[in-house]
């Protein structure tokens, strides 16, 4: 096994194993990192709904978590009817910041081929 592929492995068990923060109620804010990383979202019910990561974006993990409660990600319009608010109905995420960029993007994917999250990134979903 590669030593990259053991850095991966790694930084999943810390992101599986980091603390799940609801998303706030409105007019709240939302506690987030302003660095970037990958985060997971979970439903009401502990299923996972989606994985993302923070290619761009000067104000990171916040920013990204934020555009999904505003609506303005293709995850919020394509899953979510584009209504990010329903976000805030017993939903939470964890997230993990990772400074490398090859590694954010390993680790989005590796956790989406093991979590197997409702909703992928390619316009595909399945219906909670």
């Amino acid at each position: 096994m590669s030593q990259e592929l053991n850095k991966i492995k790694a930084l999943f068990q810390k992101l599986i194993a980091s603390e799940a923060y609801p998303f706030p109620e409105k007019g709240q804010r939302l506690d987030a990192p302003n660095q970037r990383g990958v985060y997971i979202i979970i439903t009401n019910r502990g299923s996972i709904l989606h994985v993302g990561n923070t290619p761009r974006g000067k104000n990171g993990i916040h920013q990204r978590l934020k555009n999904h409660l505003g609506g303005s990600s293709s995850f919020t319009k394509k899953y979510l009817s584009g209504d990010g608010s329903k976000l805030r109905k017993g939903h939470s995420f964890k997230c993990l910041t990772v400074v490398n960029s090859r590694h954010r993007v390993l680790l989005e994917a590796y956790a989406i081929g093991v979590l197997c999250p409702r909703h992928i990134g390619l316009g595909w979903h399945q219906n909670p």
